[in-house]
Parts: structure tokens; sequence; C-alpha cells
């Protein structure tokens, strides 16, 4: 592991540091369903306008690894991010439901359609038997923003929820200025590479990745409550928004201080069975929600999850970047992502709906999901073994001449 961090090159550091101010500002999501109840929207309303925005999420997922491949991984980074920014501003000046739903449609949609470029990116700069340290390194990074973020955002939506939008606007601008000014373009697909369809024959001709998909598409069902009924519960207990802060900076602190040990342990070991843990572990956190009614037991809760989350993430991006063709890295990210991304729709959607009638059922519901989710990413038999901690490039230059930069009419 030590290695794996020494070894990364200046442009994986720079693309970590973007994707780490981007996270910092991203303030309005977690806040959006507290923001349109104090705007005298229902519960459903607000749940809707949450779906609308993981609706934007799950398009942006193929859209966005499509651009990765065929633009360029560079300039679809700064397309999405200041694209992000003019949305999420004019998002906080909205009025109309309806014309709340579509910005935060909208704004899911761009301000995502980064991800599979970044994941694709730096997949190129880092070979396999080495990824799940580097996801790693990402989400530590992602998620000591994260926590800082979370804490000063429900400090902030106390007094106001424009700046909230404002913060948010600003990250975006900030990472979309070093994409084009300071990163490579990374891997592109050639003429005869975007004329093939390998690739997604390759992925309907192997099992274990399809249920891997569908167990993703269950816990990304759970997970997404963070965003929608866990706040509600939160504050049904009395507890305010500084505290819902709080316990998503709880997540995030967690990361940092026991994701990059774990991995040592998880990258060594099968990635499904990894996957399968963290999903397990992903359901009976949330499933003790239920049970929670103070912030110590509900922090207590968000520490099991978190835990599943450190397990799953880092192997679950590290699986799907082994099994891509090179060509298309950008698309199974996006894959990837579109199935995770369906949960910010059914999550918020169906969890309040259900959440608004049967309470305490609906946390028993989230760690059954977890269960069925574990059990079927071990279903199947894959068309490929990755061995963890295998370098498959041993050639060092052959990497760095993947990723040199192309001429082009940004800097590098």
């Amino acid at each position: 592991m030590r290695r794996n961090i020494k070894e990364l090159s200046a442009s994986s550091w720079l693309l970590i540091s973007g994707s780490v101010i981007n996270r910092f500002g991203s303030f309005v999501v977690p806040f959006l369903v507290l923001y349109l109840r104090k705007r005298g929207f229902s519960i459903s309303h607000a749940g809707l306008a949450v779906a609308a925005y993981g609706g934007g999420e799950v398009i942006a997922g193929p859209i966005g690894g499509m651009m990765a491949d065929r633009l360029g991984r560079r300039a679809t980074i700064a397309l999405s991010t200041y694209s992000s920014a003019a949305a999420m501003v004019a998002l906080s000046q909205a009025h109309a439901f309806t014309l709340i739903v579509g910005l935060a449609f909208a704004a899911g949609l761009v301000s995502e359609a980064r991800r599979p470029a970044s994941l694709a990116l730096l997949t190129d700069y880092v070979p396999e038997g080495r990824r799940v340290t580097v996801f790693a390194v990402l989400r530590m990074g992602e998620n000591v923003a994260f926590a800082g973020g979370m804490a000063l955002g429900g400090l902030i939506a106390n007094s106001s929820f424009l700046w909230l939008f404002l913060g948010d606007a600003a990250s975006s601008v900030v990472y979309g200025t070093i994409a084009i000014t300071s990163l490579p373009e990374g891997r592109r697909a050639g003429r005869e590479e975007r004329a093939a369809r390998d690739g997604y024959r390759s992925i309907g001709a192997d099992p274990a990745f399809l249920l891997f998909l569908a167990g993703t598409v269950l816990v990304a069902f759970v997970y997404f409550q963070q965003q929608s009924t866990l706040p509600l519960h939160v504050r049904a207990n009395g507890l305010s928004n500084a505290d819902f802060g709080l316990l998503l900076a709880l997540n995030g602190a967690l990361v940092v201080l026991f994701e990059l040990p774990l991995s040592a342990f998880t990258m060594r070991r099968p990635q499904r069975q990894m996957i399968a843990i963290g999903f397990l572990l992903v359901g009976i956190g949330f499933g003790l929600t239920g049970l929670a009614h103070s912030f110590l037991a509900l922090a207590l809760t968000v520490t099991v999850w978190t835990f599943g989350e450190m397990v799953a993430a880092p192997v679950g991006y590290a699986y799907v970047a082994d099994i891509a063709p090179t060509h298309m890295r950008g698309r199974y990210q996006g894959l990837f992502g579109l199935c995770f991304g369906s949960g910010a729709i059914i999550g918020p959607a169906v969890g309040t709906f259900l959440y608004s009638r049967w309470e305490t059922q609906f946390w028993a519901i989230c760690a059954g999901l977890g269960l069925l989710a574990a059990v079927l990413t071990l279903g199947g038999r894959s068309s490929r073994t990755v061995v963890q901690g295998v370098d498959e490039m041993p050639e060092r230059t052959a990497l760095v001449a993947e990723v040199a930069p192309r001429p082009g009419p940004f800097p590098v």
C-alpha cells in the first residue's frame, strides 16, 4: 500500500485534489430535503425533487462515460463542472415547484457527468493491482472534504441556505479550472475502437458482473436514505440540522481514519467477497436506524454502514476498472454509476413514501435489501479472474506513454 501511494504521479494528485475540492463544496444535495421543507413543500414533494436530482445522476453515468471515451476525460470534466455551477445558482433562485424539479434534474445530470471521466482518467494513470489503494486514497481525500463540508454546511443551513448553493457552485468552478489547465487528456478511443461493440457484449457474457450491478442497485437504494429519510428521522427525534450535518461528518471522518488501513487488507482478498461483506454492513447499519433515537445511537448506526462503505467502495471501483477494456473504461464506470445512481431516484422517492407510512418496518426493509445485495454479488461465475496485488503492467514506460498529454487547446 505504501509503495502504491509513493508511486502516484503528479497528474494523479492533481486529479485527486480537484475531486477533493469539488466534494468539499457539495453542500446542496444532502440538505435539499430540509431546504425544501423550510420553503413550505411537503415531505413527498421534497422527496420528488431529490429524486429528480437522482434522475439526472442516472443519465449522467452513461452519457458522461461515453463523452469520456469519445471526447476525452479532461474536456468532459471541465464541461460538467462549469455547467454544474450554473445549474446550482439557477436552482437557488427557483420558486415554482415544477421549475425546481427541472433544475434539480439538470443539476444532477451536469454535476455527475464528470465522475466517469475522473474515474477513467485515474484508471489510465494506475496499473491493475494498485487500483484499490488509489481509489481508497481518492475516497479518503473526498471524505476529509465531506466531513468538513457537511459540518460547515449544517452551520450554514441554520442561517442561510443560499450560501450552500453559492459554495457548491464555486467548488465546481475550481475543479473545472484545474482540469483544463493542469490535467493531461488521458486515454481516448480510436476510430476502430469506437466502432467496436465487444465491450457491451462482454458485459452480457459475464453473469457475475451483471449480478454485481443488480446488487449495486439494491444497496444504492439503502445508501441514499442518508439524503432523504435519514434527515427526517434525525429531526423527528428532536435533533437539529447541525446534528444531522455532524452525523454525515462522522461518516467522512471514519473513512479518513480507517479506509486506507482497511484497504491494505481488502486489496489482497477476493474482490466480490469483499464487496458482498460491505453491502451487508450497509444494510445492517441502516436497518439499525429504526432502533436509534439519540445522537449517540444514530452515530453508532452511521459507524456500521460507514464500515460497509469502506469495505465495498474502493474494491468495487477497482473491480469495474480491472474488467473493463481499455477503450471502454469511461463507459464501464458510467454503467456502474448508472446502477448506483438509480438509488438516487428510487431511494428518495420510494423511501420517503414508505417511511411516511411504515417508519419502523422501513428500516427493516433496508436491512433485507443489504442482505440480498450481498447474496447477488456472490452469485455467478466471473468470465475473468482478477488477482489482487499483481501488477499486469510491469513496464512503467507503457503507462507513461498511455497517459502522455496530447497536443490540445489547453496547457498541460
